[in-house]
């Protein structure tokens, strides 16, 4: 018995600042297990209310079905508004193109039809959508003299 504190204390003397720095981390390791082990089951209570009530979590899924069909059903709604609007767009090029080639056939200048074709879509959307704005009157940037 009157070994066992010589080495006890020689190994105390020499290693003592890490053996105290290593039980402290042990133990604020073991408390932070045991929150997040005791935590776990509270955060999950519908776990233990779908064992309890299982025509709950039917109605839910069902609901979340419904709610999936809608949301798609609209995205299928806005993919065909889109494809009719690139259809219409499709069209519009070509009977631009086809103006474009029986104006050069009749010897006319396809160029200016074409603007004209242009100024013409340009001023009905303006005027569908939106009054055209007045210019206010500038001064001249240099002076008279």
């Amino acid at each position: 018995l009157r070994l066992v504190p010589v080495p006890v204390g020689s190994l105390l003397s020499s290693y003592g600042w890490y053996i105290l720095l290593a039980a402290v981390a042990i133990y604020l390791l073991v408390q932070k297990i045991s929150q997040s082990l005791a935590a776990r089951p509270s955060s999950q209570p519908g776990a233990a209310d779908a064992a309890v009530e299982p025509d709950m979590v039917v109605r839910r899924q069902e609901a979340l079905a419904a709610a999936r069909l809608r949301m798609q059903e609209e995205l299928n709604a806005q993919a065909e508004r889109y494809k009719e609007k690139q259809r219409q767009l499709e069209e519009e090029k070509r009977r631009q193109k086809i103006a474009m080639w029986e104006s050069m056939q009749e010897g006319k200048s396809y160029k200016g039809n074409l603007k004209l074709n242009q100024q013409e879509v340009e001023s009905g959307a303006s005027t569908s959508s939106a009054v055209p704005k007045s210019k206010p009157n500038k001064k001249p940037l240099r002076g008279g003299g």
